[in-house]
């Protein structure tokens, strides 16, 4: 038997593979991904990524807000049927990962960059709240603070629609709640946003648009609340006039990971490839480059401006409730009316002297005295209607002034300065007085949010009594019933079994400013934003 040549045979596997080889490069392993749109701009490396693992990502971009229920309606099915996405790449997944726990537990995950939400100041902009902050370093609440007041008004994404403005809306809220933890219930339970977010005059349903309106627009907003790659790619470009200067606010920022998730877990040798490539030091160089991210392995060193440090990263909520509360408090910023807050001050003979030095001191702070980051975000606020009833044995005076600069505010001071003390306590004829001035409120914009603040030292000794009070109440709309809200403040010797009883049946609260050693401009600032 005649015996095969060795080298015939070496040479025809050799042949064999180069074919097989080739077969592999011209029909690569395709992906079909579900893309968030800041992944666009990784565009020029997939051919790269193509060219050297033989996978090809078949992207398919969607706006953020429609990504999460296709990752869930996906990631339960996998892709059985051949039309679905086996993998998904997004800048963020934590709103998914809320509301969609038991799928996401399930998903295979990998973060390939870093990018945190920041804010982009016009130089104007940057130079007036360097004037105000005691050092270099800026915060969520100066930013806030100077939202209030006009200072800066500035553009974010629509926080419903775009993982951009859901991470900046969680950013500041928890700066607000200045916990150092994930948002609770009890941080969200009264809007402490409202003054930030009278500063608002830009508005979209994507990142993109809000670059372009930014842009397109520089008379309308002086900031820019967006990743910090976005600020950095429009610095670099020839689009802005000025650059911007970016903060990094140093209570913290929230982090963008832009994840790669295996929703086909068949595909899961493909993915791993893929994986692999990306987080090669060499390809993180490229995307730190390119796109302007953190890398995220920490042994590729950042260049540039992204060597700046972030401080911490704040927390997103670990309850779907939180976040649902939190969306819902921001409402829709393409169409926003001002709140109206009816405060009933006691002017009776018991407010003289110190009680009533303290009642001044906590308006003065709600107009802007009080430095602290809880009184940048409790403060009064651009465009809010403020109502104030002085009362005694009856209604001395009703003052109503909309904000609009700082003379609307010293006339505001003015009301509550002024003397004409009464002589006795009417509270629930004063709070009756209340409610028909927030009813006519609600009748001419019933789109309005309107409360009433009751802050009283003694017991009621005229006027009606609750129980008139009360048949008054139930005799109202039954929209009035509905959306106006009594909070009472307990101070001094009121009754308080009484004001949290009529608390109760108006769907307020009573706060205490004499409890744990409080004042009533804590007591003022804890139920600001309450509705």
């Amino acid at each position: 038997m005649r015996r095969r040549r060795p080298g015939i045979l070496t040479l025809c596997l050799a042949l064999a593979m180069t074919a097989a080889c080739s077969a592999d490069a011209e029909d690569p392993t395709t992906l079909r991904v579900l893309a968030g749109p800041d992944l666009a701009v990784l565009e020029p490396l997939l051919d790269e990524l193509r060219s050297e693992t033989g996978v090809e990502l078949q992207m398919d971009y969607r706006a953020d807000a429609d990504t999460g229920e296709a990752l869930a309606a996906t990631g339960a099915s996998t892709t059985k049927d051949g039309g679905g996405h086996e993998v998904a790449w997004l800048s963020t997944d934590r709103s998914f990962q809320l509301r969609h726990k038991a799928t996401a537990r399930g998903l295979l995950r990998t973060p390939t960059m870093l990018s945190p939400v920041v804010v982009g100041l016009r130089p104007a902009a940057a130079r007036a709240l360097h004037a105000k902050s005691p050092d270099s370093e800026l915060s969520w609440a100066d930013l806030a603070d100077a939202a209030a007041t006009g200072t800066v008004r500035f553009g974010m994404a629509d926080p419903r629609r775009t993982g951009t403005g859901l991470a900046a809306l969680v950013g500041v809220a928890t700066a607000a709640a200045g916990t150092g933890g994930a948002l609770r219930e009890a941080d969200v339970s009264c809007d402490r946003l409202r003054g930030f977010r009278s500063g608002q005059r830009i508005t979209a349903a994507s990142t993109r648009d809000l670059l372009d309106d930014f842009v397109d627009h520089p008379g309308t907003a002086n900031a820019l609340i967006t990743y910090e790659s976005d600020l950095l790619a429009l610095n670099s470009g020839r689009r802005l006039k000025e650059k911007l200067e970016i903060v990094r606010p140093k209570d913290g920022t929230v982090l963008a990971d832009f994840p790669l998730l295996l929703l086909d877990p068949g595909r899961r040798a493909a993915y791993d490839k893929v994986v692999e490539w990306l987080r090669q030091d060499s390809v993180q160089r490229k995307i730190m480059r390119t796109a302007l991210r953190r890398p995220v392995n920490p042994s590729v060193a950042r260049e540039g401006e992204l060597r700046a440090q972030v401080g911490n990263a704040l927390y997103f909520p670990d309850r779907p409730d939180v976040l649902e509360r939190l969306l819902d408090d921001y409402g829709d910023p393409a169409h926003r009316i001002a709140d109206q807050v009816v405060f009933l001050l006691d002017f009776s003979g018991s407010m003289r002297g110190r009680r009533m030095t303290e009642l001044r001191e906590a308006f003065a702070d709600l107009s802007g005295a009080d430095a602290s980051a809880t009184g940048a975000f409790a403060r009064f606020y651009q465009g809010e209607r403020l109502t104030v009833v002085r009362f005694g044995g009856q209604v001395l005076e009703e003052r109503t002034v909309t904000v609009r600069g700082r003379q609307d505010l010293r006339t505001l001071a003015d009301v509550v300065t002024r003397g004409g003390y009464g002589d006795a306590t009417a509270v629930w004829t004063a709070l009756d007085h209340g409610y028909r001035t927030a009813s006519a409120a609600l009748a001419d914009e019933p789109a309005r949010s309107v409360s009433i603040v009751l802050m009283t030292d003694g017991e009621n000794n005229a006027g009606i009594a609750y129980e008139e009070f009360v048949r008054r109440y139930e005799a109202r709309s039954a929209e009035t019933r509905t959306a106006v809200h009594t909070y009472p403040v307990h101070f001094g010797e009121a009754d308080a079994v009484a004001l949290r009883r009529a608390a109760d049946r108006t769907g307020g609260r009573m706060v205490d400013a004499d409890a744990r050693g409080s004042s009533l401009s804590e007591a003022f600032k804890e139920i600001r934003g309450c509705r």
